[in-house]
């Protein structure tokens, strides 16, 4: 059976300050769940001259400065979803979201004591590059356990680049393909357009098994199967979710159904 290929997660990883190299590895943040969209914002600079003299015509605007590009995301993280292999197991989200946050703490700038700025970042996912300074991230908190600390996040992220460039590629290597299993190989479930991972599951008695049915699938959005969807049913992830009654205290496993579904897009701006 020919080998699924692997799902490419975003990163966050940090840049040198002449935004060239990326340094400091153990600062870098692969996301949990890919986002659903990337937005790409340009602004130029322009001004409307004020001048005297004849006013009938109309004023030609002026380009008069560099343009700004901006990059808007959201991400989403969730203590009881897979975390990467040997790290350790948190209870509380924000030990995971630090990551992000960390790009938009000002850091003192070497050599010039008391000069403060956040460290450049770069956001990396397949073929797509965004070089920039993180401008703003927004938290929200969404599901507490019984001790009050919080198990799930979303961010919204906006990096910001002062200039406006031709889009480049990152280099991916050869095409992978798609995810998932490989087609012909097993009989495949297509489920109505409006029916979840949970439900199919549930109909085919392997009600149980759906996180890891949905994780050997590459669904990312077990409430969301698009048009046309089709499921693996015997299909199996090696490990799914984390035992949090370990984490929280005795409470039953929770497990994140709201991740969105990748979308894939490419170029830099």
């Amino acid at each position: 059976m020919p080998e699924a290929a692997k799902l490419a997660k975003a990163e966050l990883r940090q840049l040198d300050t002449k935004f060239k190299e990326t340094i400091k590895p153990k600062t870098w943040c692969t996301v949990q769940f890919n986002p659903e969209t990337l937005k790409v914002s340009f602004a130029n600079q322009i001004q409307q001259p004020s001048g005297q003299g004849d006013q009938r015509g109309k004023a030609a605007a002026q380009f008069v400065g560099a343009g700004t590009t901006k990059l808007t995301l959201s991400l989403w993280f969730d203590v009881g979803s897979p975390q990467p292999e040997g790290a350790d197991r948190v209870d509380d989200v924000r030990k995971l979201t630090s990551k992000v946050a960390y790009f938009i703490t000002p850091k003192e700038v070497p050599g010039k004591k008391g000069k403060f700025t956040p460290p450049a970042v770069r956001f990396l996912w397949g073929s797509f590059q965004f070089d920039g300074i993180m401008e703003s991230l927004e938290e929200t908190l969404e599901l507490f356990s019984p001790a009050g600390k919080p198990l799930r996040a979303s961010l919204t992220v906006s990096i910001s680049q002062q200039e406006i460039r031709e889009f480049a590629f990152a280099d991916t290597g050869p095409d992978a393909g798609p995810t998932g299993p490989a087609p012909g190989t097993r009989p495949l479930a297509q489920p109505p357009d409006d029916a979840t991972v949970q439900g199919v599951a549930d109909a085919a008695g392997h009600g149980d098994d759906w996180p890891s049915i949905a994780a050997a699938n590459g669904i990312e959005n077990p409430r969301l199967l698009g048009a046309g969807a089709v499921l693996d049913l015997e299909a199996r992830a090696p490990s799914v979710g984390l035992d949090l009654g370990a984490a929280v205290g005795a409470e039953p496993p929770l497990l994140f159904v709201g991740a969105p579904a990748p979308v894939l897009l490419g170029g830099e701006g």
